[in-house]
């Protein structure tokens, strides 16, 4: 037979180290929380980027398969046939230092032009088309805030 210990009781935690705990929960996810913010604008940014580079992949080898020549329409030769992408890739640009930029939505649109300008500062892709032009056949992101990293997104 067993003996019962006389003096011992189960005991649980009383209400004072449950509201430390939560307090130390509060104080982990009120610095979680931003971070995470942060972290979906850099991914964000990244699929931009990683687009940027695809289109300009294409529009290098349209260069090479038409004897140097770089496209002169609004890049709808690297769509046609679906030879050299499916379809443009969307851009979205969030802002991050420029508080006044709320950011670009989705976009798949390309602008031509000469030349990149301030005044072609609307969240699509710019393609230089102007054969004049010193940066002819050059593909950049048409958005002249900062990046996260506090770069021009299209210095050249």
């Amino acid at each position: 037979m067993m003996a019962k210990l006389t003096g011992s009781k189960e005991r649980g935690f009383t209400l004072i180290e449950l509201m430390i705990v939560v307090a130390i929960i509060g104080i982990l996810a009120a610095i979680a929380i931003p971070k995470f913010a942060d972290l979906v604008k850099k991914a964000q940014e990244g699929k931009t980027k990683g687009n940027l580079t695809a289109v300009r992949s294409a529009l290098s080898i349209y260069y090479g398969d038409s004897d140097g020549q770089s496209p002169v329409d609004a890049l709808g030769s690297l769509t046609a046939n679906q030879k050299y992408l499916k379809a443009m890739p969307e851009i979205l640009v969030p802002a991050f230092t420029d508080v006044s930029n709320t950011g670009h939505g989705k976009n798949t649109s390309v602008t031509t032009g000469s030349e990149f300008s301030s005044s072609s500062d609307n969240g699509e892709w710019f393609y230089v088309d102007g054969n004049t032009s010193a940066n002819w056949g050059h593909f950049y992101v048409g958005c002249t805030h900062n990046d996260s990293k506090s770069v021009i997104w299209n210095t050249r």
